[in-house]
């Protein structure tokens, strides 16, 4: 999925998940609440404590569709996009102070295997009760391996600022000029719900790398959870409209090489029940994911602001 990411369906496929969000919060609470502003940065993840490891083999149909979504390929994309929005928060807040303790501490946070495990066992939790196999046929399929690729690919081509701007660039054409694969890729969004998912999950980051920030110390003054909230609440339409464009681009992107047979296949199999639970238990275990992060990155930026002039 749109794991977007920028995060991702059939379901809820790891492409579709943006999972950025946090710096936000914190320049505009500097503005909002009047007081002197701490040199921004645009943040990602962070927290104190992951969620409990994987606690127990998962199940080997689990397993199996794990595989096929290719998970760890599209967690392994997010870490790197995790790696440079680390150096973007250094150079935008603390300059050439963080160096290899700051490195060593986002190499820390954006640590694959307990991303993956975390994952893992929140699926497992998820999916209990759900019939897996029409899942698993689906993406083990000829079609459904060439649209993982075809996520897959997109995304990490995306990683480049060049292919990412040419996309949305590509969006902005095909709006003007009424493509029709833009009313097909706008009910694929609707039925996985990815835009909301996509919206209520970068909030819960940015409250949670706020949390962090606060409870680090990065803060000469008080700031109550109350003034947290709307402040990262503030954020809603920028961030949803932001949203909306990165999503449409990537998936005009990433589904271009698919026939209309190929992506209306893909709508149904996300309608179905099985789609439906996949697609939460997705979206579920990545905003524990990016909640946990965001907190722990937070915590760690605040480390370094505090010893900073104000």
């Amino acid at each position: 999925m749109p794991s977007g990411g920028r995060c991702k369906p059939l379901f809820a496929h790891t492409a579709f998940y943006l999972g950025k969000g946090g710096a936000e919060a914190y320049v505009q609470a500097n503005k909002s609440l009047g007081h002197p502003m701490f040199k921004p940065f645009i943040l990602f993840f962070a927290a104190a404590v992951f969620a409990s490891p994987l606690s127990a083999e998962p199940s080997p149909k689990l397993v199996e569709l794990v595989d096929a979504l290719r998970l760890s390929d599209s967690l392994e994309i997010m870490v790197q996009e995790g790696t440079a929005y680390g150096d973007e928060i250094e150079a935008e807040m603390f300059a050439e102070r963080g160096g290899a303790r700051w490195q060593a501490m986002v190499a820390s946070v954006y640590d694959l295997e307990r991303m993956e495990d975390l994952m893992v066992g929140v699926l497992e939790d998820e999916l209990d009760s759900a019939d897996l196999d029409p899942l698993i046929e689906f993406f083990s399929s000829e079609r459904g391996v060439k649209i993982v690729e075809l996520e897959i690919a997109a995304r990490r081509a995306m990683l480049d600022d060049g292919v990412d701007e040419a996309g949305r660039d590509r969006l902005a054409r095909m709006r003007s000029e009424g493509d029709p694969r833009l009313d097909v890729l706008k009910e694929f969004e609707a039925v996985n719900e990815l835009i909301s998912w996509n919206v209520a999950g970068g909030l819960n980051a940015n409250f949670a790398f706020f949390q962090g920030l606060v409870d680090g110390g990065a803060f000469p003054f008080e700031v109550t959870e109350e003034q947290m909230l709307a402040d990262v609440w503030s954020q809603e339409e920028d961030l949803r409209a932001e949203t909306a464009d990165w999503l449409f681009s990537y998936l005009a992107f990433a589904y271009q090489p698919l026939n209309d047979a190929d992506l209306r296949a893909y709508i149904d199999a996300s309608a179905t029940k099985e789609g439906r639970a996949l697609n939460v238990a997705m979206f579920e275990g990545f905003d524990i994911v990016f909640r946990t992060i965001s907190r722990e990155l937070g915590l760690g930026a605040a480390q370094f602001i505090a010893g900073q002039d104000i």
